[in-house]
């Protein structure tokens, strides 16, 4: 696999090495030994896997407490994934990074703990899975307001996303939990 870096530091793309023929094909999501040797060393504790449909913004959320990392692709259809670095001590503390991960071009993303996470189903459905590092703990969960300026997304939208009620009232960054 091709573990890549990205705008972000310690945010991965993992393109995995697909093998195919006239059967179809095959290719390894998720090797402990294959992402130790590229740096990812992580113990996996969760899988998680969601279905939406078009329009539908999850997200940004993570947890202050508990913080997870969290390895995520999808299996169906098409979402436009976006991180926030929320890391008061980076240099890269409040910037953003989305790309398209699709069942069609197999991209994972590595999310480590520190980040907030979301997307947005820009296919008719999407399947997401996702893998993390901790538990889910609601009572440490926060949401970023999807579209703060001060974030600068730029969200694919063709219409009003559909949204829970927790991400319609998220908190801005300048008054978001952070980490140190």
């Amino acid at each position: 696999m091709k573990v890549s870096a990205t705008a972000l530091p310690d945010v991965r793309l993992v393109e995995p090495r697909v093998f195919g023929d006239e059967r179809g094909s095959f290719f390894e999501s998720w090797n402990a030994r294959a992402f130790a040797a590229a740096g990812l060393d992580v113990a996996f504790v969760q899988d998680n896997h969601s279905r939406s449909r078009r329009g539908v913004l999850r997200g940004l959320h993570y947890q202050i407490e508990h913080a997870q990392g969290k390895l995520v692709r999808v299996v169906v259809g098409e979402v436009f994934d976006v991180v926030v670095d929320l890391r008061r001590s980076s240099p890269t503390f409040g910037r953003s990074l989305g790309m398209a991960l699709s069942a069609e071009n197999r991209r994972m993303l590595w999310v480590p703990p520190g980040f907030a996470h979301g997307f947005l189903v820009v296919s008719d459905w999407a399947e997401f899975l996702y893998k993390t590092t901790d538990y889910w703990h609601p009572e440490h969960e926060r949401t970023l307001v999807w579209n703060d300026p001060a974030l600068a997304i730029d969200w694919p939208l063709s219409g009003p996303p559909i949204l829970a009620p927790k991400d319609a009232a998220g908190t801005p960054l300048a008054a978001a939990d952070t980490y140190a």
